[in-house]
């Protein structure tokens, strides 16, 4: 089949090098010149495990093509899928400016039949508005072209975007119309061979249930995380309660891990967003408020046990901080909405020196912070101790999860490690000889 995708950020450029891998013609459009340059020659602009690879294959072999100009990218495709970006504004809506914008230049520039899908997180009722853009481009230029426009959210995990591409839980298409549901049935049976994937409901319902599939896992998030708060002032450990918990099939292991909140592209701006829609109908959404408010707290949990422990040593100003871990999340270079930033920003704030490293995003992060001087950002993990008087680990990279501790005793002024994913067993710390403190679980005395 012949595909447009418009956008080529993460949801765009994922979504158009499996379709190619599938043996669809793919042509990706983006306003950006540089950006399409650089997909031409091969270099791709965003980290995601196995993308370059098959984007680099799809364009050799022809599948795959790269332009900035739409009348190219509509010219024989059946499917155009919005793929741009829709970040938050400062009330926590979100923009809708870019998805509005392709559909007036879709409108100004189809001459057949298009399928229109929205691919990109948009709030509910944002199709109905691309129809009515598309619509009125069309009545301006006189013409009564037939087009059908479709709710096709994504549900990509980055650090694991290709897999759940590839092989999807679920495939959900928002349209009314019979047709068009057996087109996108057709697009994507090649990634349903083992069941039936595509699940077919009202536009509305196929916005909506973006949304509410982000927000149930991030209350989970912060849910394990109000619990775990919790247990250290009790004295329980919420490994175990998460042990309990997690056995009973109705709660599940996933997504109950205690941390220092979630971060990226997606959780905080979705649950913002529809806290933000559902304030348009005069509704106050109670749970979801509190899902946020729990994740702005968790996200300096580690920078205020830092604190606390130097309060009494003249307090953090002068001192030095190694930090692990600059992205949201292992397996990503993204750092958006990052509790290493926000902890960055209070400590630094308080006058402490910050040496960090991160596997991927570290180059990222020292051109956002580039006006901060208390942050350095060096190239490896055991150069960030050196000089520092504690260490705290904030990303689960999996080159943290079995270290060298004896060089890190070796390295640290002093043997102090405040853990922010719980990734070492207390007991073996305290053997060793390290101060540890962790989330979830009473501070050593």
């Amino acid at each position: 089949m012949n595909i447009c995708i418009v956008g080529t950020g993460y949801v765009g450029l994922v979504s158009a090098a499996c379709f190619a891998e599938m043996g669809n013609n793919v042509c990706c459009v983006d306003v950006n010149p540089q950006v399409i340059e650089k997909l031409q020659s091969g270099q791709v602009h965003i980290f995601e495990p196995g993308l370059e690879e098959l984007v680099i294959r799809n364009y050799a072999e022809g599948r795959l093509r790269f332009t900035t100009a739409m009348d190219e990218g509509l010219k024989d495709a059946l499917f155009v899928f919005i793929c741009v970006g829709t970040p938050p504004r400062e009330d926590g809506s979100a923009d809708l400016s870019y998805v509005h914008q392709v559909a007036v230049t879709v409108g100004q520039k189809m001459q057949g039949y298009k399928v229109i899908v929205d691919k990109s997180t948009v709030p509910v009722g944002t199709a109905d508005k691309v129809r009515e853009i598309i619509r009125g481009e069309l009545d301006t230029r006189g013409e009564s072209l037939e087009f059908d426009v479709v709710s096709n959210p994504e549900f990509l995990k980055e650090g694991d975007a290709i897999n759940d591409f590839l092989k999807p839980d679920r495939v959900i298409v928002g349209t009314d119309n019979v047709r068009t549901a057996e087109l996108l049935k057709a697009l994507y049976a090649p990634f349903a061979r083992s069941r039936e994937k595509v699940i077919v409901m009202g536009i509305r319902s196929a916005e909506m249930t973006k949304y509410a599939a982000n927000c149930m896992l991030a209350t989970k998030i912060s849910f394990i995380n109000e619990v775990a708060n919790i247990c250290e002032l009790v004295g329980a450990d919420v490994r175990d309660v998460r042990a309990g918990i997690g056995s009973d099939s109705r709660i599940g292991y996933q997504f109950i891990y205690p941390g220092v909140g979630y971060g990226g592209s997606c959780f905080p701006k979705d649950v913002k967003a529809l806290i933000g829609t559902a304030g348009e109908y005069a509704y106050e959404p109670q749970l979801l408020q509190a899902v946020d408010d729990v994740n702005d707290r968790q996200k300096t949990s580690l920078s205020r046990k830092i604190e606390k422990y130097f309060a009494d040593q003249g307090g953090v100003a002068g001192k030095t901080l190694a930090l692990w871990g600059l992205a949201f999340k292992a397996n990503t270079d993204d750092t958006r909405e990052a509790s290493s930033l926000e902890m960055i920003r209070e400590l630094t704030a308080a006058g402490m020196r910050i040496k960090a490293f991160d596997p991927v995003a570290g180059e990222k992060t020292r051109r956002l912070l580039a006006d901060n001087t208390l942050v350095e950002i060096v190239e490896d993990e055991y150069e960030a101790l050196a000089g520092a008087q504690a260490l705290a680990v904030v990303t689960e990279w999996n080159q943290f999860r079995n270290p060298d501790f004896g060089k890190i005793k070796k390295e640290l002024e002093a043997p102090l490690i405040f853990d922010g994913r719980n990734l070492y067993a207390p007991d073996l710390m305290a053997e060793m000889g390290f101060a540890y403190f962790c989330i979830g679980r009473p501070d050593p005395k």
